[in-house]
């Protein structure tokens, strides 16, 4: 869930899945563990290259081997809080694959249960991604959360990654 400015940040596939690895290194250097955070970070920069939904899922099937044919009915009633990569990242993908704004992706993904939090962040990015957009009550409350210096690293993120004002607030 941490992995999502990485998506956001650089210019290139090539990088962010370097930049991805690298960030998921330092706390959980594990090959399936490294692989969700490269996934999400690609979906991220796929989607915000304008990518549609069905690239961003072929490119990580293709890539990564998880399953996104699967839908949020089907996973809904066996769901369980599973904190690893290979029970969380396919799940959070999928609630965006099925979201049709920034808002309907993050309650997919709250609707599972589980890790909700985690699953909100990583479909959230996704969907800030893909959508330009956080509805303004969200990124207002947000914002009104953080203190002058938070504020500031956001508006500097946001600054270089020459994203909208309401981008980046979730990532």
């Amino acid at each position: 869930m941490r992995v999502s400015p990485v998506g956001f940040a650089f210019d290139t596939l090539d990088e962010v899945l370097d930049e991805a690895k690298r960030s998921a290194e330092v706390t959980h250097n594990y090959p399936e563990s490294i692989k969700g955070a490269q996934a999400i970070a690609s979906a991220i920069f796929l989607a915000r290259n304008g990518k549609s939904k069905t690239e961003i899922r072929e490119y990580v099937e293709s890539q990564f081997r998880y399953n996104l044919h699967r839908t949020l009915d089907e996973i809904r009633p066996a769901y369980y809080y599973d904190e690893t990569c290979h029970g969380s990242v396919p799940e959070a993908i999928i609630a965006f694959i099925e979201s049709t704004d920034y808002e309907s992706a993050v309650r997919n993904a709250v609707s599972l249960g589980g890790d909700a939090d985690t699953l909100a962040c990583m479909a959230g990015a996704i969907a800030e991604a893909c959508y330009k957009h956080i509805p303004d009550f969200i990124a207002r409350k947000v914002k009104a959360l953080l203190d002058d210096r938070l504020m500031a690293i956001v508006e500097e993120f946001e600054r270089r990654c020459g994203l909208l004002p309401d981008m980046a607030m979730l990532c």
